[in-house]
Order: C-alpha cells, then sequence, then structure tokens
C-alpha cells in the first residue's frame, strides 16, 4: 500500500491519501480523544500523541498535530497507523452516525435561497475545498440579515488563511450569484 502525502496551507495539518475511498459518502470529523472511540484509525491515530483533529474525507485523510511538533517525528507513526488500519479491514466508523449539522426547515423563498447556497457549495466551493484536505458546510442562512454561517473542518479548521478563503472566495461567490446573502460567517 503506498500512502501519498501532500502539505495543506495550514502548517499543522497534512493530508493523507491512501490511494482507496475513505469514507462512502458524507465527512467526518474527530476533535478530540472522546469523539476518536468512533472510528478504530482516528483512535489509533489519538494514541500516538499529539495529534489534536482527525478529519475524513471520501479518499482521503487529514491530521492535525499539536503545536509544537515536529511533523518529522509524527508523520511516520501516522503512516504506519493508516496502512495497518487499512490492512486490518477494520471499519473506519464504528458508530455508524454521519456527521453534520442539524438542518433547519426552511420555507418559501427562504427554501430556494437555502438550496441555491448548498448547490454552489457542493459544486464549485467544498471540491476546491477539499483539495486542501478540508470541508465546509452550511450551518444556517438567517434570511433577515442575508448571513450565512459555514462550518469549516479538516485542515480549514484553525487554518490561518481559512477567513479569507471564507471572505475572499466564499463570501464573493455567494454574493454573486446568490444576491440575497450579504455576508459569510464561520461557526464553531
Amino acid at each position: 500500500m503506498f500512502i501519498q502525502t501532500e502539505a495543506t496551507p495550514n502548517p499543522e495539518v497534512l493530508k493523507f491519501l491512501p490511494g482507496r475511498e475513505v469514507l462512502t459518502e458524507g465527512a467526518r470529523e474527530f476533535r478530540d480523544d472522546e469523539e476518536a472511540n468512533a472510528s478504530p484509525l482516528a483512535r489509533a491515530l489519538f494514541d500516538l500523541g499529539d495529534v489534536t483533529r482527525v478529519f475524513f474525507g471520501p479518499d482521503f485523510l487529514t491530521v492535525t498535530k499539536a503545536e509544537g511538533t515536529d511533523w518529522a517525528h509524527l508523520k511516520a507513526p501516522i503512516l504506519a497507523a493508516v496502512m495497518d488500519h487499512f490492512t486490518s479491514g477494520a471499519p473506519i466508523v464504528t458508530d455508524g452516525a454521519a456527521q453534520g449539522h442539524d438542518d433547519v426547515a426552511y420555507e418559501g423563498e427562504t427554501a430556494q435561497i437555502v438550496e441555491e447556497i448548498k448547490d454552489l457549495l457542493d459544486t464549485r466551493i467544498r471540491p476546491a475545498v477539499a483539495q486542501d484536505g478540508g470541508d465546509i458546510v452550511f450551518s444556517r442562512f438567517e434570511a433577515d440579515t442575508g448571513v450565512v454561517y459555514l462550518h469549516m473542518r479538516g485542515a480549514c479548521s484553525g487554518c490561518p488563511s481559512s477567513s479569507a478563503t471564507l471572505k475572499a472566495g466564499v463570501e464573493n461567490m455567494l454574493k454573486h450569484y446568490v444576491p440575497e446573502v450579504t455576508r459569510v460567517e464561520q461557526t464553531l
């Protein structure tokens, strides 16, 4: 098994490409030891120490290291854990729950606006963000103010350039295609 690695715009995050499917649908983020218990692979990565976040995409995973930790000391053990996991045949996630945000029921014109926002996110924005090892998920839309709230995950979470990406890239695109959008904000 050959696992490729790629740097991301976030110096604390490395992207790992195992050359096979990681998740069959959606994405999943593990932000601490407790959340990692839902995945044998995430658990193994957190057990290495100095791992603070793990994110699974469709065909990649990203690992966030603790500040002050050198990738030179952590990369090889991560590669070994990923290889061991995939050769073991164990499931990626054991709790079966997809991680996402609760969808608010929108009605009328607002529902149509939200659908346009989600469509742009899914077709134009999320694929570009995934290239950098991250994900961006719709959280909510406030029709009275025109504010869209999005959740950044994976390499995008905590990335120094994520606010610039959110404002300069995502906000400009949404405002261009969906005139009702006035601003984009990040949720945690």
